[in-house]
């Protein structure tokens, strides 16, 4: 089978930590061309995974190259822009969470999948982690009942240092935008997705001035279940801490750790499977299940599963975590 040939647009951490390293594995596609303003990180990241085809400006690369599939991993300010552009080109999309800044932003790409009729899929990994893969097969099947709450969160240092990451205006957000919508994706899709009816959300700005660098959030959904979101950037622990647990009528289950309660006849029963594997290659794989996923839905082997469509909604439910924290009361969905 000949190679997807894939370009990647926005050689910032990310890309350079994750995108081209693990593309450089996959024995089905080949990175035949790069883009990124930076001239001199241009050449370095190029030169470095000996990739011929480099841009300084992404129009260039949509119009030049023959690239089947497009990786975004720009400023969030410029994923609208990008994402359009590469839609209208004629290639097939992955895009860096989060999907916009806005809720209007999202929307505008999303019509525009649709218009142009191309593929775009937004980098929620966590729903690819294979612990997660398997608690959500246990959930499905009803091993620990009906689901109906989730305590999660993610305390780390700032994912960036990037000057437009603090940024608002070029953000779009802090914490909530960087860590909070990948729980909250998590979350939903564990739960299938059932109707987020209210958001109650705090926030705080202990190192920043524009964004939240700490928020927890309080999300009311229809049928009782709820949800309990804490993410920081400013926090004092020893080490980074990423928590998610859910409980059901018959059971509980836990990510990093995996681990997995069921109660039968008055007993606790532990059905976490034995081959557990570490946090670190947890995380990784996460990544290399994403990028396997997008290959496979470009190619017609599977659906396009973290759609842009799902993102939409969830910058639905952002926005409210931000008005809740502004007006300082619940919000009504």
């Amino acid at each position: 089978m000949e190679k997807m040939k894939i370009g990647v647009i926005g050689l910032g951490g990310i890309a350079q930590l994750v995108h081209l390293p693990y593309l450089s594995k996959l024995e089905n596609v080949t990175v035949t061309a790069v883009a990124e303003i930076n001239k001199s990180r241009l050449n370095t990241i190029a030169d470095r995974f000996n990739i011929k085809e480099r841009y300084k400006d992404h129009t260039e690369l949509l119009e030049k190259s023959d690239v089947e599939a497009v990786i975004i991993a720009t400023p969030t300010s410029s994923h609208k822009d990008v994402s359009i552009d590469a839609l209208k080109a004629g290639k097939n999309v992955l895009v860096e969470k989060p999907l916009a800044r806005t809720y209007q932003e999202a929307k505008q790409i999303v019509e525009a999948a649709k218009k142009y009729n191309k593929k775009i899929m937004v980098g929620m990994n966590l729903r690819y982690r294979p612990d997660a893969m398997i608690l959500k097969s246990l959930v499905n099947s009803g091993e620990i009942g009906e689901p109906f709450y989730i305590k999660c969160g993610w305390l780390r240092k700032q994912s960036s240092g990037e000057k437009w990451f603090t940024k608002k205006e070029e953000s779009g957000g802090g914490v909530i935008i960087d860590l909070s919508i990948l729980l909250l994706d998590l979350s939903l899709w564990l739960l299938d997705f059932p109707v987020v009816e209210s958001v109650s959300t705090k926030s705080y700005y202990h190192n920043t001035k524009t964004v939240e660098d700490t928020s927890i959030s309080f999300l009311k959904c229809k049928g009782s279940s709820l949800i309990n979101i804490e993410s920081s950037w400013s926090l004092l622990l020893e080490k980074d801490s990423f928590y998610f647990n859910i409980y059901g009528t018959k059971g509980s289950a836990s990510l990093n750790p995996f681990h997995v309660y069921k109660k039968i006849d008055d007993q606790i029963i532990d059905l976490t499977p034995s081959q557990s594997e570490n946090a670190l290659s947890v995380f990784r794989k996460s990544y290399l299940n994403e990028l396997k996923s997008f290959i496979g839905a470009v190619n017609g082997l599977n659906p396009v599963y973290s759609s842009a469509d799902d993102s939409l909604s969830r910058m639905k439910i952002v926005e409210a975590m931000y008005k809740s924290a502004a007006q300082n009361k619940e919000i009504k969905l």
